[in-house]
């Protein structure tokens, strides 16, 4: 339900009133309701608590940078952004999408669309600025060499939290000391790729006209298998959506061996985030190696 002092925080800050709100579903971070506006205007609004405002505030540099870059993905709009005055909330209006069917050939447009952003490219791995994968702080300090970028801002900063809050024994940490020694014979070269950051199946929809649409970014520039990597880890991405990606980018032989490599960091993260749940499958991966 939407706050009364957020509505009326809201309206103060666009041309119109709120109508009515409807209440959506499907993420585990923040609240999120569409805004029915007087002129008929349907908006989405996403908020949380106000020390999350430096969180809304890297969204917006990630969808601005997507819609910056070449590679054919609907971004929503910004329209507006704030923090109450009381400091109780902080929140995020976009383009409200109207959704239409991912069957068809979706799938074909996302993947090669995917591979088309993913050839926007840049001199080092990382950004110029940090942001956030779910509500955890994610490094993106700048570094040539991927498999460095891919321990010091990705692997290390989880499983430290990880060990140091109880989640995972100090010997999983050992047996990831033994996996990092070998990442320059496991992971091939890909230059910096311009990465979603958290491409899962709830961050990307199909639009009315069939495009793909992307939400939620965590970008930076990275090794673009870590991308696909993730898409495989829950699932909901169709076979003609790799097959797409690889008639314009294929990837390298042995991608499907790296696969677990990669979505350690998104399972460590998953770990941070959700608990327990997720560690058996951290330490099963790491156990391989």
């Amino acid at each position: 339900m939407l706050p009364n002092t957020l509505r009326s925080h809201i309206e103060e800050n666009i041309p119109q009133k709120i109508q009515r709100s409807v209440n959506l579903s499907g993420g585990s971070i923040n609240e999120a309701v569409k805004l029915l506006l007087d002129d008929g205007t349907e908006i989405f609004l996403k908020w949380n608590s106000g020390k999350y405002q430096e969180m809304f505030e890297v969204e917006q540099k990630g969808l601005e940078t997507l819609r910056n870059a070449d590679c054919g993905f609907l971004i929503p709009n910004i329209f507006a952004s704030g923090t109450t005055p009381d400091n109780q909330y902080t929140w995020l209006l976009l383009e409200y999408v109207d959704q239409g069917r991912s069957d068809g050939p979706f799938f074909d447009y996302f993947g090669a669309r995917l591979a088309q952003l993913h050839s926007n490219t840049a001199g080092e791995y990382g950004l110029a600025y940090d942001n956030f994968i779910g509500r955890l702080p994610q490094k993106n300090s700048k570094i040539a060499n991927w498999n460095e970028f891919f321990v010091t801002n990705r692997l290390e900063p989880q499983l430290s939290q990880a060990i140091n809050s109880g989640l995972l024994d100090y010997q999983v940490g050992e047996n990831f000391e033994r996996l990092f020694s070998r990442l320059d014979d496991l992971i091939p070269n890909s230059p910096p790729s311009l990465l979603h950051g958290d491409l899962w199946s709830g961050n990307f929809l199909a639009a009315k006209n069939g495009d793909p649409v992307l939400i939620d970014p965590a970008v930076y520039y990275g090794h673009r298998e870590i991308e696909l990597a993730f898409t495989k880890l829950f699932g909901g991405f169709s076979s003609n959506f790799y097959k797409s990606y690889n008639e314009q980018w294929p990837l390298e032989p042995g991608f499907e061996d790296r696969v677990a490599i990669f979505n350690l960091y998104p399972l460590l993260v998953h770990v941070n985030l959700f608990g327990r749940a997720y560690t058996s499958q951290v330490i099963s991966i790491i156990n391989n190696f």
